[in-house]
């Protein structure tokens, strides 16, 4: 998301026009749901993606229809089985996209890119609202707890910032005051607290990162948590195993991989990180291990239910052998744990 608005500010700097093509609803098997984005430039080039295939392709002529006319609208497909045996699904489903038209000289749009850039660099939920009362017409807006409501300017648009209710986890589509909103979940806060900044740890940032994750690392040595090994990372900290809680305020939002040198700092993280009950706890290393540290945690206190709702090993089970495919399989269990608290279909 951060790339493709970055693009569209560049293309606003350009004065070029665009469409930033965005679907708002789905239903059935599609290649992707609601929230979805492509931007499709003056040359038909195109950044994000909106599932590839038959869809995206039909978007990409829809979106350069909408630049002859200079209009925007909703449009909606349905995936008959030819279109979909195109893509490799066996049944079908319907989309209905947005399409909206940006203006070469939009200012004020410009403006607003920088602010959702801003907050995609922010650990805080966050989300956008686009008023699609009048297709034609559109406004988007931004909404944080930390800065309130932006980028939508009529009178009756400020009861929004009220309706709690709708800024969940999900994409939805709601009627306020007379007025239509499609409203996406831009940031869902949550930071990946990694512990131990081995092969594993060099591995796993850069592809957290890619997909979206905020990471911190931390590790006790100097050599294994610093900037130069770690440049995708939000953060790294030199510090003390046994006393994290004095470096990191660990949130129920928040994930915690622990992936230390041995079995006693993987002991300490853990003990503590049980305490402080982050989201989701991933524990690397052998079953003999965990079972070494699991007599430990039992004898502490802690219930079993406590410790087996740890993720132990931590990765989805892909058979991954090499710092890599560790890495890999890592990254898919934390893909399907923020889908799930999203509300994403399987």
């Amino acid at each position: 998301m951060k790339a493709l608005f970055e693009e569209l500010s560049n293309v606003l700097a350009k004065g070029e026009e665009a469409v930033l093509v965005t679907i708002i609803a789905s239903s059935g098997s599609t290649p992707r749901g609601a929230g979805s984005r492509m931007l499709v430039r003056q040359d038909g080039t195109i950044k994000g993606t909106v599932g590839g295939g038959s869809v995206e392709y039909q978007a990409i002529l829809t979106a350069m229809e909408a630049m002859k006319h200079k209009s925007s609208y909703t449009k909606g497909f349905t995936l008959n089985r030819n279109q979909v045996a195109d893509i490799g699904m066996v049944c079908g489903g319907n989309v209905v996209v947005y399409f909206q038209y940006i203006r070469p000289d939009d200012r004020a749009f410009a403006e607003f890119c920088t602010k959702v850039r801003d907050a995609l660099g922010r650990d805080e939920d966050s989300w956008l609202l686009l008023d699609i009362t009048d297709e034609t017409c559109w406004q988007m807006g931004l909404y944080s707890k930390s800065t309130g409501l932006t980028g939508l300017d009529r009178p009756e648009q400020a009861e929004l910032a009220l309706q709690e209710p709708l800024f969940t986890g999900r994409t939805l589509q709601q009627e306020i005051g007379g007025r239509r909103y499609y409203i996406e979940p831009l940031v869902q806060a949550g930071t990946v607290y990694i512990f131990g900044g081995g092969h594993v740890a060099q591995e796993l940032v850069p592809v957290l990162s890619h997909v979206g994750f905020r990471c911190v690392v931390m590790d006790d040595r100097e050599e294994f948590a610093n900037r130069e090994v770690f440049p995708q990372a939000a953060g790294t900290i030199v510090g003390n195993l046994e006393e994290i809680g004095s470096y990191i305020d660990v949130r129920p939002c928040d994930y915690v991989c622990v992936m230390t040198r041995g079995h006693q700092f993987d002991y300490y993280v853990q003990r503590q990180a049980l305490s402080m009950k982050p989201g989701y706890i991933g524990i690397m290393g052998s079953r003999n291990k965990i079972r070494v540290v699991t007599d430990k945690l039992l004898a502490d206190g802690f219930t079993r239910e406590e410790i087996e709702a740890c993720h132990m090993p931590i990765g989805t089970e892909i058979r991954a052998e090499t710092p890599a495919e560790i890495a890999i399989s890592i990254a898919g269990e934390l893909i399907c744990e923020r889908a799930a608290r999203m509300g994403r279909r399987k």
